[in-house]
């Protein structure tokens, strides 16, 4: 509610200035390409203006009107606004659909509502899912073909299984075929929330795909250091260097649908650095990658490159 009220109280200005201030402080430390959610605005109009200000400083936005259901309102009232009103005056802004799918927020009803809603209107879908306790997001997310489902900290064994069937149309060797739903994992908000680490290493072993996220937000997740959620999945959730890196760049692309290009928009793949690309790369002061878990916290950037252009 703070973070709600502040936000509508903010001007267009400050509220751009306060973004732009977040993707520097993001890319000073090595990531280059970000997607960014509303979420803090729960009517029309802020919702809507979140949306345009997010468009012009992230590479992708997602609209998550769906956030929870603001004080005052009825939950299924204020689930048909999010599918109606509020879904067109986000529309020419976002490219992604997002919807808090726990106990306490929407329930799996009105998520499918909204998720429905917004796949009808031509958006793709993510669902914030099973972060506080086993719960319908994870399945719900797989039955309509999310594209990713994020949090995670709490799976049953059907949560796994579900997840890895998502992804048996896919090759991981190539890179080809159906996507399934990557499981992206938030360390950095679940050790600010003090909540269980997702449990990345068994879903990496049941061939799930993983993505690491910063989940950069005032409440639960205040850091845009991909290199902190790095050196995490190292230390306390047991994947190695080369998986952490990869979840963190291959997986996000992925969670995105970009790991290749988007050639009827003639946009190049992120997420890896091959032939073909768009050039982003993260340059560090260090013999190798492992040094992002082998000195902890250390400022180890040395350059940034955003679409070949330097950033830092």
């Amino acid at each position: 509610a703070v973070t709600m009220q502040a936000t509508r109280a903010t001007g267009d200005y400050d509220l751009t200035r306060l973004a732009l201030g977040r993707v520097a402080e993001a890319v000073s430390q090595g990531t280059t390409y970000l997607e960014t959610k509303t979420g803090y605005g729960l009517d029309v109009e802020h919702e809507a203006r979140s949306a345009r200000i997010a468009s012009t400083v992230a590479d992708e936005v997602t609209f998550l009107g769906a956030h929870l259901v603001p004080a005052g309102h009825d939950a299924d009232a204020y689930t048909a606004l999010v599918c109606g009103p509020m879904l067109a005056a986000v529309r020419p802004y976002v490219q992604w659909a997002d919807v808090f799918c726990e106990e306490g927020a929407f329930t799996a009803e009105q998520s499918r509502r909204v998720l429905l809603a917004c796949r009808d209107a031509g958006l793709g879908l993510r669902v914030h899912g099973n972060q506080l306790g086993e719960g319908p997001g994870v399945q719900l997310a797989v039955e309509l073909g999310a594209a990713s489902v994020d949090h995670v900290n709490y799976l049953g064994g059907q949560d796994v299984k579900a997840l890895a069937a998502s992804w048996s149309g896919w090759d991981p060797a190539t890179g080809t075929g159906e996507r399934g739903t990557v499981a992206t994992c938030l360390p950095a908000c679940d050790l600010s929330t003090r909540q269980p680490l997702a449990p990345a290493r068994a879903l990496l072993d049941a061939g799930v795909q993983v993505a690491l996220a910063s989940n950069c937000n005032p409440g639960t997740s205040y850091t845009s250091s991909m290199a902190f959620c790095v050196t995490t999945a190292v230390l306390q959730m047991h994947l190695s260097v080369h998986e952490a890196v990869r979840a963190a760049t291959y997986g996000g692309a992925l969670a995105l649908h970009r790991e290749t290009g988007r050639d009827a928009d003639g946009e190049r793949a992120v997420g890896s650095v091959a032939v073909g690309h768009r050039a982003d790369l993260h340059l560090l002061n260090a013999p190798s990658a492992t040094h992002l878990a082998y000195r902890p916290g250390m400022p180890l950037t040395y350059a940034v490159w955003r679409a070949g252009v330097r950033a830092r």
